[in-house]
């Protein structure tokens, strides 16, 4: 058994090839930039084109029932991953990080000459929301520089103060997997009566956060990363005290008495319980959506637990293979279980790198100054030894 950033002892997974939709001659270690797509999942996409090309099997009760199903699944999910008492009334669905934020922005609150604290070279889709809300107020975005020791959550303690209303940032930064403790964030956001508003997406799926001791006001993730689900669909999570706000549309499918075809011309302004008020207009997204909940029932079935415990080794070995030809990981205390970022020898450059491993079928990604490693339950050990002698192949060129 292997040891979770938790502290739980958790028993790795035995390689899970057969489940993605990945042929067996590729080592895909960039589950970060896109999460390969699950057997499950695709079945899924192809049932569900198949039934929009026949529209006389959609009941006007399946606009919601798959909608809620997802949202039931994503609280499931959210509550194994570390948010305690997390429900389905909790959970909207939107198209993207950025809808999620903006939706989060317009809630939270920001006056004049007051701050919201972001990383430097954070995702941008939580940073433009938060620069458009500082200009329209007369607020100000405050940005975390890297610090030295890699304690991103220490840097965040010391710039916020007295005039912070917003923290917005990820549990790992995007670009070389370096965790954010959210406990500690939260705790000294709390303090100052700031907003914790966290961008899940290189986290939510592939390992436990200590989300209930943070206590966000608003968490986003996209689907198409470590959830392993379809492209422009995401899932927004708002906080008990979070969900009597206004959201960014006006849509027809988040008022009360929605599924009532027949009554749809009876306007009405009350809004759906919970945090449906926040989901993107058109909900019921006949593709996406059976997508996203197949793929949430294999995560669900793996356990988040179990699926932290099998990347935190593989990613072990992948950056012991790493430091065999020089390139250097995160210290094992700053970076998170699921992925790294790797720097290279002195002098060589990570120019043209992804591409000349990608020559030899290894797929990776350059973020910044970091070699982007991000494998998921079809890594191999053929593809961990196949991923040294490429990079071995590259740094020895320079």
């Amino acid at each position: 058994m292997a040891e979770s950033r938790t502290g739980t002892r958790a028993t790795p997974l035995d390689p899970q090839r057969d489940a993605f939709e990945l042929a067996d001659d590729v080592a895909y270690l960039n589950t970060a930039y896109i999460g390969p797509l699950l057997r499950d999942v695709a079945a899924a996409g192809h049932a569900a084109i198949e039934r929009r090309a026949a529209p006389w099997r959609i009941r006007p009760e399946d606009f919601f029932s798959e909608v809620e199903r997802l949202r039931a699944r994503t609280a499931e999910l959210l509550e194994r991953s570390g948010l305690e008492g997390a429900t389905a009334e909790g959970v909207a669905l939107v198209p993207s990080v950025s809808y999620g934020i903006t939706t989060a922005a317009r809630n939270v609150g920001l006056g004049a000459g007051r701050t919201v604290i972001v990383l430097e070279e954070q995702f941008p889709s939580n940073v433009y929301p938060w620069r458009e809300l500082a200009t329209d107020v007369g607020g100000r975005v405050v940005t975390v520089a890297r610090p030295s020791d890699d304690d991103w959550a220490g840097a965040v303690e010391r710039a916020i103060d007295e005039r912070t209303d917003v923290v917005a940032v990820p549990p790992v930064h995007w670009t070389d997997g370096t965790r954010v403790d959210l406990a500690r964030v939260g705790a000294a956001a709390r303090a100052v009566g700031a907003a914790l508003v966290v961008d899940a997406t290189q986290a939510l799926g592939a390992v436990s956060l200590p989300l209930a001791e943070a206590e966000p006001d608003f968490l986003v993730a996209a689907c198409y990363k470590w959830l392993l689900g379809p492209y422009s669909l995401g899932i927004l999570w708002a906080a008990p005290q979070r969900r009597e706000g206004r959201p960014l549309e006006a849509s027809w499918m988040a008022r009360e008495g929605s599924d009532d075809f027949a009554r749809v011309a009876e306007y009405r302004d009350d809004l759906r319980p919970g945090a449906r008020r926040y989901d993107v207009g058109e909900t019921a997204n006949f593709t996406l959506v059976p997508m996203a909940v197949a793929a949430m029932e294999r995560l669900l079935d793996w356990g988040v637990e179990r699926i932290e415990a099998t990347l935190a080794a593989r990613t072990h070995e992948l950056a012991a293979a790493a430091s065999t030809v020089g390139a250097t990981p995160p210290p094992v205390a700053a970076r998170s279980s699921h992925m790294l970022g790797l720097s290279l020898p002195g002098g060589i450059g990570t120019e043209g790198l992804a591409a000349s491993l990608a020559d030899h079928a290894v797929h990776v990604s350059v973020r910044g100054a970091a070699v982007r490693v991000a494998p998921h339950l079809h890594t191999t050990d053929e593809d961990v030894a196949r991923f040294r002698e490429a990079l071995a192949a590259a740094v020895a060129r320079g």
